[in-house]
């Protein structure tokens, strides 16, 4: 929500399930529930996330129900959003800012299955990127 209304400007911008009534959804429910679902992502190469995953398809776990909404998708490209990871239908499930340190929004949650002994990639990069 920051970022749709500081960088890219839109001020009125809201996330359905805090505001459901607003007029400018950039982040709104999905038509389906992902919550429990597992499924491969396709990962944009060249970027953070398929280096991190040192490959260009993954398979996670969602616990969500909301996601940006289509219509904000070339608006959030064109202010430097990068998507960097679709779903088999070509849905917005991860992106990321290439100029920042470490910044990355997935609608999967790496740290649910990641553990001590194989810690999710993208928590290892986050945790690599905070000690610089």
């Amino acid at each position: 929500m920051e970022y749709a209304r500081h960088v890219l400007g839109i001020a009125q911008a809201q996330h359905e399930e805090v505001e459901p009534q607003a007029a400018c959804l950039v982040v709104n429910q999905l038509t389906c529930s992902l919550v429990g679902q597992t499924a491969t992502l396709q990962v944009a190469p060249g970027s953070r996330a398929a280096a991190l995953y040192g490959k260009g398809e993954v398979t996670v776990s969602y616990l969500c129900n909301y996601g940006l909404n289509p219509a904000f998708r070339d608006a959030m490209i064109e202010g430097g959003m990068r998507i960097t990871g679709n779903d088999a239908n070509g849905e917005v499930r991860m992106v990321e800012l290439p100029q920042h340190p470490f910044y990355m929004a997935t609608l999967f949650l790496p740290q649910a299955t990641s553990v001590p002994e194989t810690p999710d990639p993208l928590i290892v990069g986050y945790l690599q990127a905070a000690m610089v």
